[in-house]
């Protein structure tokens, strides 16, 4: 069985397509989650707080990283069998409100890969910028690739 390939610790992929948030897939995201805050599903309510749109919830951003970190996870090179993988963690950090219509570029990178008996622990960030280059976010996530024991 093969494991995660230690050299890939500090790879960073090329930067993904040019993802647009749509009011739709915030309202999707909130409605499957259970957030009613009022900036997620009223633009009269998000503007009169200021933003030019609904804002995504924070945690919208793990839709637009794990498809980031599936390029990774797919890369045969990589060694990584996806049946074997479970998410052990995710953290968040914005620079700012995500809303409808931002366009935000996504790079990833591979911050660790380390042997822990059987397993391996994988930890990737895909941060996130805007079309002026500014950064606006970075998604961490923390992945156990579970080996043969035994």
């Amino acid at each position: 069985m093969a494991s995660p390939h230690p050299d890939f610790a500090g790879r960073v992929y090329e930067s993904g397509p040019s993802v647009r948030v749509s009011e739709t897939k915030i309202r999707e995201f909130a409605a499957a989650t259970g957030n009613t805050h009022a900036f997620t599903t009223s633009e009269e309510a998000a503007r009169e707080a200021g933003y030019s749109a609904i804002v995504a919830p924070p945690t919208f951003l793990v839709t637009l990283a794990q498809a980031e970190e599936a390029r990774y996870i797919n890369d045969p090179e990589a060694g990584i069998d996806f049946s074997r993988v479970v998410h052990s963690e995710e953290s968040f950090e914005l620079e700012r409100a995500i809303v409808a219509g931002d366009e935000l570029i996504p790079t990833l990178t591979v911050e660790a890969v380390k042997q822990v008996g059987p397993h391996a622990m994988v930890t990737t960030r895909v941060d996130f910028t805007d079309r002026s280059k500014a950064h606006v976010a970075s998604v961490r996530s923390s992945l156990v690739v579970r080996g043969e024991e035994g």
